[in-house]
């Protein structure tokens, strides 16, 4: 049985630590809701952005679409964006991330990384790191696009990929998140079949022509989705961190009980033992 003097470090220890998860926990839950904002408010513009693009993608009547929407087939390669938090202390979500790249992607393909906790694996596994980039601790700004938007562009456009896929994590609920894969590029989703145009369109003209605006419409539209896939990243990261820090503060609570049990158990049978002591020794 540990003595009295151990039992009492190992309580203050357990209250330390308690203290410390609940003040992450805390945290986490306030980054959370501004998270959950900034997901929400940029979820209608994408959607609109989206509409608009694919509306003028159908009224180019047989030109030849954008290098973004054409898939080439030369390199036979892909190009993964994954998303992953700096720190850790979130729960599984940084060891499912890593388990999806190992398992779900060949060794020929190539990888720009987002997050610190994702970029070493990359090279462990024998694969091919582009670029890595830092996620950060606050809420992400739209600037962080444009460094990442600039190397997809220079290996999509000159054809050294074939496919753009982002792997990030998306919250299903505050108590699960997800690894998933976004198609990226070519974006031939905007290509639907059999369209549904609106009659407003017909009647707009474009100055200088369609076929000079489409492309830098793209081009936004990516920026926006991949920012979009940044913020979700960030979102089940908060929660997974607040899901993670509850359950370390409820642990060390009851090994905090625990140890206390033991403590005065130890005590009471340092006392008992010592009375039993002193009265052997008073003469009868």
């Amino acid at each position: 049985m540990a003595t009295t003097i151990t039992l009492r470090r190992r309580i203050k220890s357990a209250q330390n630590i308690s203290k410390t998860t609940r003040a992450m926990q805390m945290i986490a839950t306030s980054k959370l809701k501004k998270a959950q904002d900034a997901a929400l408010s940029a979820r209608p513009y994408v959607e609109k952005l989206s509409q608009v693009t694919k509306n003028l993608t159908h009224q180019k009547d047989g030109s030849p679409l954008p290098r973004y929407m054409t898939e080439a087939t030369s390199s036979g390669k892909t190009l993964y964006v994954v998303i992953a938090p700096d720190k850790g202390l979130c729960g599984s979500l940084v060891t499912n991330l890593q388990r999806e790249v190992l398992k779900n992607t060949q060794p020929t393909d190539l990888f720009l990384t987002i997050g610190k906790k994702i970029e070493t694996v990359i090279p462990r596994s024998g694969r091919e790191l582009l670029a890595s980039f830092p996620f950060g601790h606050t809420l992400p700004t739209f600037d962080v696009v444009y460094p990442i938007a600039h190397i997809i562009d220079e290996q999509y456009l000159a054809g050294k990929v074939d496919k753009v896929v982002v792997l990030t994590t998306k919250l299903e609920s505050v108590f699960s998140q997800r690894p998933s894969f976004v198609p990226f590029l070519p974006v031939s989703s905007l290509d639907t079949p059999n369209p549904q145009p609106s009659t407003p369109n017909s009647f707009v003209l474009f100055e200088p022509d369609l076929e000079s605006i489409l492309p830098d419409l793209l081009k936004q539209y990516l920026e926006m989705v991949l920012y979009q896939q940044i913020l979700e990243s960030y979102l089940s990261e908060q929660a997974s961190r607040m899901v993670a820090m509850q359950n370390a503060t409820d642990n060390s609570k009851d090994i905090i009980e625990a140890l206390k049990l033991e403590y005065n158990k130890s005590r009471q049978a340092k006392i008992t033992s010592e009375l039993l002591d002193t009265r052997q020794e008073v003469p009868a």
